[in-house]
């Protein structure tokens, strides 16, 4: 098997990969969410700057010419701005840039918005940045402080070509006659110096909230989704479990719910109830085989009893007990295939004992060969009958084959136990540890069977412990012996 990250379970696999898919979209998602806030951010900074500006500037305009420049010391500025006083407008500097049209139309919106008294109004404006360090620049040319500029009837335009000033050369006034209404001369340009602060969406605590509540419920939502999705799937497991361990008595599955399921549902039914025919089919032609066989035996016993010779009536008979012996296996055999002994709560130590008596009492006398080591008390769920006549056919092997029956019990875990019977036989041959569960396999070669048997008890009792859910397998064990262990589900 390839080592893999993947976690080992189906239900695993499919929230991983949805955690993951949903991850994805909701970094895409917040992506674009991102540049959305972000481009909100900087509309929104810039009103901000503009608000800030124009209130500013309407303090220092309406202060008396002689007095503002020691107005700007108690104003209050947020930290890192500026604020000048010049004589010239800032497209004088090489070194500042004309800001973009978004930003100036945003920047002029927001000062129009706010408002300027007539009497105050701004002679000239430009719009202006700087790139290293990033700066907003916004000046505004203040108004004549002599009276000579009459109320402005409206904001004027931002300068926007940068290598031109902001205002041309005024032409000088008519000789002999009142200024001229359109000599506007700007004395002096208040500038306001704002750095640009990159925005941050991600740092605020509605961000944070936002995905931290996405995350936990797209994560919730994946979870619920996959265990509703999945209970199929281990419905389906249980039912096949259940037809493992009981083909007569395993109930239907549901044929109910979406069409795949039901689709599902019916075809393994179908499966179910072929296999329970064939298995109906099997036991029948077993014991029809067995049954009809009794008949021509008990005639032979009969007829064998007039032979005159002795020896050959003695062989005769020994040879229809065995084939009588090995039908009335063949029956037991099929008798447990199709077991109908119903599921019921046992104390398996209990039935252990039990065991190593009866067969103790089999013997004639108390044997200290036969021994028992585990737990006083341990319930599992077992069909009794068929589970004790499996471990006596065990038992029996032990004792038979390897003069002794040490039968110890274990606990392995929450879902399992293990039955261990030993022996102090010779054990068997390696290769030989699956073909002697195969139906009538003898190692014994003689055909008594007293010694050699009819080759079906490790058949039946691998076919009862199965019929559990459970195993049974044989291992030699390295001192000598063999080891017979049965592992049950509890």
């Amino acid at each position: 098997m390839r080592p893999t990250l993947l976690p080992n379970s189906l239900a695993g696999r499919t929230t991983l990969i949805l955690l993951f898919g949903f991850a994805l979209i909701q970094a895409l998602g917040l992506g674009i969410h991102t540049v959305n806030q972000i481009k909100l951010a900087r509309i929104e900074y810039l009103r901000e700057v503009a608000t800030q500006d124009v209130i500013i500037y309407r303090h220092v305009a309406a202060t008396p010419a002689n007095q503002r420049a020691a107005s700007l010391l108690n104003e209050p500025i947020p930290r890192g701005d500026q604020i000048t006083l010049n004589s010239l407008p800032p497209s004088h500097d090489h070194t500042t840039t004309v800001l973009p049209l978004q930003a100036r139309q945003i920047l002029r919106a927001s000062i129009v918005g706010y408002g300027i008294p007539p009497a105050i109004r701004p002679r000239g404006l430009e719009l202006r940045g700087t790139t290293n360090p990033q700066q907003y620049i916004v000046s505004f040319a203040l108004p004549d402080e002599h009276g000579l500029n009459p109320p402005a009837p409206s904001l004027p335009p931002d300068e926007a070509a940068p290598d031109q000033p902001s205002l041309t050369p005024p032409a000088p006034p008519p000789t002999g006659g009142r200024p001229n209404s359109l000599f506007h001369p700007p004395q002096t340009w208040l500038t306001i110096i704002t750095p640009i602060r990159p925005p941050q969406p991600w740092r605020s605590p509605e961000f944070s909230t936002a995905f931290i509540v996405m995350s936990l419920l797209g994560a919730v939502m994946i979870f619920w989704a996959v265990q509703h999705l999945l209970v199929p799937v281990r419905t389906l497991a249980q039912a096949a479990e259940r037809l493992g361990r009981d083909v007569a008595n395993a109930p239907d599955l549901p044929e109910t719910g979406p069409t795949e399921l039901v689709t599902a549902a019916m075809a393994f039914n179908t499966m179910a109830s072929r296999i329970r025919r064939f298995v109906e089919d099997r036991t029948f032609l077993i014991t029809a085989i067995g049954h009809d066989l009794r008949t021509p035996i008990t005639r032979l016993k009969l007829r064998a009893e007039y032979m005159e010779d002795d020896e050959q009536r003695l062989k005769m008979l020994a040879d229809l007990d065995e084939m009588e012996a090995m039908v009335s296996a063949t029956l037991a055999f099929g008798r447990d295939i199709a077991a109908s002994e119903g599921i019921t709560l046992i104390d398996l130590p209990s039935l252990l004992r039990t065991i190593l008596d009866d067969v103790s009492d089999g013997l004639g006398e108390p044997s200290d060969a036969l021994k028992y080591n585990g737990p006083d008390h341990l319930a599992i769920r077992a069909r009794p009958l068929s589970l004790k006549r499996a471990i006596i056919n065990l038992v029996n092997n032990a004792v038979k084959y390897g003069d002794a029956a040490l039968v110890s019990l274990v606990q392995k875990n929450a879902h399992t136990v293990q039955i261990d019977v030993e022996d102090k036989g010779p054990g068997i041959p390696a290769s030989d540890t699956e073909t002697v569960f195969e139906p009538f396999r003898r190692l014994e070669t003689s055909r008594n069977r007293e010694t050699g048997g009819s080759g079906l008890g490790l058949s039946i009792a691998r076919n009862i412990v199965r019929a559990h859910g459970g195993d049974i397998t044989l291992l030699n064990m390295p001192g000598g012996g063999l080891r017979a262990r049965i592992t049950l589900p509890i």
